[in-house]
């Protein structure tokens, strides 16, 4: 006798949008009945008169085996046995108006690699996990104080093998060299752009399909697995870009999926998103938030991934976004706030931080929406960090310009600190910016080739050293030249020249340099870990900081310089006196720079200036930045990273 797989209280969990493990009851599972093997599948489909499996297994007629409704629910099931792992399966629905659309699975676990759509039965648990200890580890401690390095990736054009069909490695063959790489240049977390099922390559993830699927593009479910497995004994997290925003119209997938609109609002005006072309979940529908806060769960129980970065929040924030007058419907209160979207976001956050102690949650927000990373019992969305977009925005712009330009718009450098420690932010550098005709990160930087490379060490060292976690998209630490393609490998064969040799030994010495020194990390949203020097030197161009530890002794001293000038006799003030080295300067040659700086220390003098008690005099590398710390905490290490 075969028992259902559903009980009446899974039938009313999932109604009521409260069926948090509902993966374990939807899509493809195997079972065994009276010692025989075969699997159960079931679906979602209220509105279907009829649905129908069509399957390996059947030739695709699927005539005799038929679902059945159970209850009332919208719930259909059925068991097939005799089948296993490997069997590709879709859905023939058949509509109120008795037209039939075929469908693969919203809860399928493996798809067959685009632009094939067949679900396929596999089965999660045969991977035997080894990361305990970093699963324990995860819990403990406060990541706010924690030093976040995150190198974003797309794993189809990071690097490829073009003795293989379409040049894209094994998820297995990824993990070993990306680990190898984070250790080699100093990133704590990978962000992998979206990894779940997606028909086209060219949206790089960003419309998903198979929300419950690992792209088979690298390989297994299995070998993803393995991927994060092997990166969490080697030290390194995993986070994933997760898509609750949109969903794409491909025919197989959810849109219209039972001839109604299930997933999306019907309205045009609620459902259609007009910047790409893709349909906006229901948030308002019980199931619907289900299905995606499941799905979040998803990847933290059955992956074991660190954290969910999520895209396009504010597209789900207002009703009107990208939207003319007219052209969208306000909320119940006559305002522009998709309230159903925000209680999803919030039930999202609450869910995830009540399973999953010590994960992360990641806001793209662009906006100056409030409460983003405050706890939701506080009336915040409940996010651990957010994107700082105008930060980023700001300084790629001021980087651009032509430094004799530069001291007209000092303010797009200094008017981050105005709104730094509003919400947690991560200052990022990604994907977003390096497409599209904005060129890439290197290619943004004003003035000639040695200008440019100049600047791009002193951009890097603005954004290491300013309060926020740190996010780098991948060529971008060794200065690629052109835009990032998603069809190609990233160009490293650059490294075989000296420049760009230069450029990534920097890069590298600079992510060890913040890991290793706490001022960096630990009062990343704290004012009190960040104090101006001098912000207000518009005319030389120059700007001065300091960063502090735990203590107001634990102090770096950040001197940057954004003219072309080499700036001699520089006053700065101080807060402590003795000698201060220089523990990184990014004129040096090792760098390709031209030496300017101040033989490895300078010390400082008992005449005080800018509100300090002691000063420094100083030379400033043109286009350069320098870092200096006090040398009350012993002798330097032996390598000498300056001039």
């Amino acid at each position: 006798m075969v028992l259902p797989l559903f009980t009446e209280f899974d039938c009313h969990l999932f109604g009521k949008g409260e069926h948090w493990d509902l993966y374990h009851k939807m899509g493809a599972h195997l079972r065994r009945v009276e010692g025989e093997p075969g699997v159960h599948f079931s679906l979602w489909a209220p509105n279907a008169k009829e649905v129908t499996l069509v399957a390996d297994f059947n030739y695709w007629q699927g005539s005799d085996h038929h679902l059945k409704p159970i209850g009332d629910s919208g719930l259909w099931e059925i068991y097939v046995e005799g089948i296993g792992v490997g069997q590709r399966y879709k859905y023939q629905i058949k509509t109120a108006e008795d037209k039939i659309v075929e469908k693969s699975d919203p809860y399928g676990f493996s798809a067959e690699i685009p632009p094939k759509t067949a679900s396929v039965v596999t089965d999660l648990a045969t991977y035997q996990w080894n990361d305990d200890h970093w699963m324990a580890q995860r819990c403990e401690g406060n990541s706010y104080e924690k030093p976040l390095n995150i190198y974003e990736v797309h794993l189809g054009s990071w690097q490829q093998d073009r003795s293989r069909e379409n040049g894209w490695l094994n998820y297995r063959d990824l993990a070993h060299r990306l680990v190898d790489y984070c250790h080699e240049v100093g990133y704590t977390h990978l962000e992998l752009l979206p990894v779940s099922e997606h028909p086209y390559t060219g949206s790089w993830g960003y419309q998903t399909v198979g929300y419950y699927s690992a792209t088979s593009r690298y390989g297994r479910p299995q070998d993803l697995m393995y991927f994060i497995d092997h990166c969490h004994q080697n030290g390194v997290g995993v986070l994933l870009d997760w898509v609750p925003a949109h969903f794409p119209k491909d025919l197989h997938g959810l849109a219209n999926f039972d001839g109604t609109s299930l997933y999306e609002h019907d309205d045009p005006r609620q459902g259609d998103h007009p910047d790409w072309g893709t349909k906006i979940f229901n948030y308002g529908r019980c199931e619907v938030q289900n299905f995606l806060i499941a799905n979040a769960l998803f990847w933290f129980d059955q992956y074991h991934v660190d954290g969910l970065r999520v895209d396009a929040v504010a597209s789900m924030l207002y009703l009107d976004y990208s939207r003319e007058e007219g052209e969208w419907l306000p909320n119940k209160h006559g305002g522009r706030e998709n309230l159903e979207a925000i209680d999803f976001l919030k039930k999202f956050n609450e869910q995830v931080h009540r399973h999953h102690k010590g994960v992360l949650t990641i806001a793209e927000e662009s906006t100056s929406w409030e409460g983003v990373t405050s706890p939701v019992d506080q009336g915040g969305l409940g996010f651990d960090y957010k994107w700082n977009m105008g930060w980023m925005n700001d300084t790629l712009r001021y980087m651009g310009r032509e430094a004799v330009h530069r001291r007209y718009h000092h303010n797009e450098l200094t008017f981050g600190q105005m709104y730094a420690y509003r919400e947690k932010y991560i200052l990022p550098l990604s994907h977003d910016e390096v497409v599209h005709g904005k060129r890439s990160l290197l290619g943004k930087m004003s003035g000639d080739w040695w200008q440019q490379r100049a600047n791009w060490r002193l951009l890097l060292t603005f954004w290491a050293t300013q309060p926020g976690k740190k996010l780098l998209f991948q060529g971008g630490d060794f200065g690629q030249v052109t835009e990032w393609d998603n069809d190609i490998s990233l160009p490293w064969y650059l490294l075989e020249t000296e420049d760009h040799h230069q450029l990534h030994t920097f890069s590298k010495d600079l992510c060890k340099l913040i890991l290793n020194e706490e001022s960096f990390y630990i009062n990343d949203h704290n004012p009190e870990g960040f104090s101006w020097i001098d912000c207000e030197n518009a005319d030389e161009g120059i700007l001065s900081y300091l960063r502090y530890g735990k203590s107001q002794a634990e102090v770096v001293v950040v001197f940057c310089n954004f003219t072309p000038e080499v700036r001699k006799g520089v006053i700065v003030g101080v807060p402590q006196g003795g000698l201060y080295a220089e523990i990184l300067n990014t004129d040096s040659s090792f760098y390709g720079g031209t030496n300017v700086g101040n033989c490895g220390e300078v010390s400082a003098s008992s005449v005080g200036a800018n509100g300090y008690g002691y000063s420094l005099t100083l030379t400033l590398p043109p286009l350069g930045a320098i870092l200096l710390k006090p040398r009350n905490e012993g002798p330097l290490e032996e390598k000498v990273l300056y001039t």
